[in-house]
């Protein structure tokens, strides 16, 4: 018998018992289903976090922050040293604060081209052309990043006019005609001193920020009027109150590798300093994404390998039902070996169609769903597709489904291939 008139026979016998074989066909179809799902889901979600962090840049930025101290820290009491100043930070706790003598070690460090303090600024409005006042926030703009915008440019740390990145809510509500309208105008900031006295800085608009996952919806504001912000809220505040600092931000070479920099963050560690790439952040949130992902590819998998007890099932009766004709195949000659080779095709057929309608059925809920969550609750995290199928997933996993179908035959087609036609042809 040739390879396609064992194929058209297997396609042919699988229908003999309709039942049957659909209900085998649908168990397949729900755990191809539900993994397609959960892939599509991982893949969507890692490709935003992938492309955020692309947009965002500043490859070549370290966070540098004192070891041991903030929210997760489990090194125990810290001893009470007189010569460190310590601040406290947004979730309650206090930190041992950097000051200038930091950014000089700092410095120090080979590989570290330059150091920069983070400043923590508070703005108390915002107003603009209708002269309505809003509440924001600020967010200093690290030199390198790229802020995802709706239009405009990216503000520049190496310029003395202060500018600020508008966030895309606050177009309308500042009285701004459109997106477009914004690049070039001015808002007005206000901003509180040590004294209780509140003052007003004025920002040129470069452009308008998108919201993201790397953009917590704050203006982003230069150099330039970020200093001019700390120096107007630290009127008033004594000296050693101001020049203290919650993090450092240390650039080195964009061209560095993976091992410089490790090398970098161990050299800071030697100095009792903690440093993250801006990617090292990012990369937390999506390891803890990729584990819950894989648990729940792991109940697909898990669906599947019930789905090949069907197989074996519904092969095993197939068999006995045509004890016979196997036994009259072999008395015509066709030896165990293609009788194998034709039940193994009927279980890599029954994991075909399968997975074929699986991952077909998933396509079409994913772009339905993709549809409802970018337009409902996800609509303001732009470019976010939330299942994405790219086609070499697709076909792993129909793949995969067909090597588990596979794996499922071989008992059934084995027994098949193994028995004495005599005895076949007397079997009642």
């Amino acid at each position: 018998m040739r390879l396609i008139d064992i194929f058209t026979t297997a396609s042919g016998n699988m229908f003999r018992s309709k039942l049957r074989t659909t209900l085998t066909i649908v168990a397949i179809f729900i755990g191809s289903f539900t993994l397609t799902l959960t892939s599509g889901l991982g893949t969507g979600i890692s490709s935003y976090i992938d492309k955020q962090v692309g947009n965002l840049g500043g490859k070549d930025v370290l966070i540098v922050q004192p070891i041991g101290q903030g929210p997760g820290s489990d090194s125990g009491p810290k001893a009470y040293d007189p010569a460190k100043k310590t601040s406290a930070t947004a979730f309650g706790t206090t930190t041992t604060a950097l000051t200038d003598s930091d950014i000089t070690k700092i410095k120090s460090v080979s590989g570290i081209r330059s150091v920069e303090p983070n400043f923590v600024v508070v703005t108390d409005y915002i107003v603009g052309p209708n002269g309505k006042k809003y509440q924001v926030s600020a967010n200093p703009y690290v030199s390198g990043t790229k802020v995802e915008l709706a239009t405009g440019d990216q503000v520049s740390n190496d310029v003395s006019e202060r500018q600020a990145l508008l966030p895309v809510d606050y177009v309308p509500a500042l009285g701004f005609a459109n997106n477009e309208a914004v690049v070039g105008k001015s808002v007005t900031l206000g901003v509180t001193d040590g004294n209780g006295k509140q003052h007003q800085i004025t920002a040129a608009l470069k452009g308008v920020q998108q919201k993201g996952l790397t953009n917590s919806g704050g203006m982003n504001t230069n150099e330039a009027l970020t200093q001019e912000i700390y120096r107007t809220q630290s009127l008033g505040l004594p000296k050693a109150v101001t020049n203290n600092y919650q993090a450092l931000l240390a650039k080195f070479d964009a061209n560095a590798s993976p091992g410089q920099i490790t090398h970098l963050k161990d050299e800071l560690k030697k100095k009792g300093y903690a440093a993250k790439t801006i990617e090292d952040q990012i990369g937390t949130f999506k390891a803890v994404i990729s584990g819950i992902i894989a648990v729940l590819n792991a109940f697909a998998v898990i669906a599947l390998l019930a789905a090949s007890f069907g197989i074996i099932n519904t092969l095993l009766m197939s068999v006995q039902e045509r004890t016979k004709e196997i036994g009259l195949m072999k008395a015509m000659g066709m030896g165990g070996g293609r009788i194998f080779l034709l039940f193994s095709t009927e279980a890599v057929l029954l994991g075909f169609w399968g997975s074929l309608i699986g991952v077909g059925v998933a396509e079409v809920v994913g772009r339905v769903a993709n549809h409802i969550v970018t337009t409902t609750f996800l609509k303001d995290l732009p470019g976010l597709q939330l299942l994405t199928f790219p086609p070499i997933s697709i076909l792993a996993i129909m793949g995969l489904v067909m090597g588990i179908a596979l794996l499922a035959g071989t008992l059934p087609a084995t027994r098949a291939a193994r028995q004495s036609p005599i005895d076949s042809l007397r079997y009642e």
